[in-house]
C-alpha cells in the first residue's frame, strides 16, 4: 500500500538488473518519479532487493530507456554497488550457515 504522506513529487528511482548469462552490462529494468518511484522502491523492499540512494547517479540513469545498458561513465560506480550487494548476500548466507 502506498504511503502518500511519505512520497515526494520529484523523487526518482531506477531499478537496474544484470544477467551475467545474457547481458553485456547492467541495464535499466524500471524508472520513474513520484508515485512510480515510490512503487519501484516498494517492490524492491517487498522482494528484499537492496536500495542504494545516490541522487547524482539516479539523475544520469533516469534518462535512459527501459532495457538500455548503463553508460560507460557510470559503469564503475554501478559495479561497486553490485559488488557490495553481492558481498552482503554472501555474508548473509554465511551467517545463516553458522546458525545451523
Amino acid at each position: 500500500m502506498y504511503h502518500y504522506n511519505n512520497f515526494q513529487k520529484n523523487q526518482k528511482a531506477v531499478a537496474l538488473g544484470f544477467d551475467k548469462n545474457k547481458d553485456a552490462a547492467p541495464k535499466v529494468l524500471a524508472a520513474g518519479k513520484g508515485i512510480v518511484a515510490e512503487k519501484i522502491a516498494q517492490i524492491a523492499r517487498e522482494n528484499n532487493v537492496p536500495i542504494h540512494k545516490d541522487a547524482n547517479l539516479v539523475e544520469i540513469l533516469s534518462i535512459l530507456d527501459i532495457d538500455e545498458y548503463i553508460p560507460l561513465e557510470v559503469y564503475s560506480v554501478v559495479a561497486e554497488i553490485f559488488t557490495y550487494i553481492y558481498e552482503q548476500e554472501v555474508i548473509k548466507k554465511q551467517n545463516k550457515m553458522r546458525r545451523l
